[in-house]
């Protein structure tokens, strides 16, 4: 099924990125007055801003993983301890 869709978009080619090739937007109909210019500026702004997050995301990864070892741990210690007093 097509649906015919009037809107602006605007594709930003350099992506700085290995994965992306290019990203497309989708401009809010009530932001299509703004100057082209200025939409593209904006849109730029934002892929560029994209390009970091895998990173951050990696280290919350490695932090929880840190505290859920910890808490194994902890866990483990304390069954031990609490079979070696009742035998």
């Amino acid at each position: 099924m097509i649906k015919g869709i009037n809107r602006q978009v605007v594709e930003v080619r350099e992506t700085g990125s290995d994965y992306f090739e290019r990203i497309l937007f989708f401009v809010k109909p009530e932001y299509a007055s703004v100057s082209d210019g200025k939409i593209r500026e904006r849109a730029s702004l934002i892929a560029g801003k994209g390009v970091n997050t895998p990173a951050t995301r990696v280290k919350k990864d490695k932090k929880k993983e840190i505290l859920k070892t910890a808490a194994f741990i902890v866990i483990g210690f304390a069954v031990g301890m609490i079979t070696a007093l009742l035998f």
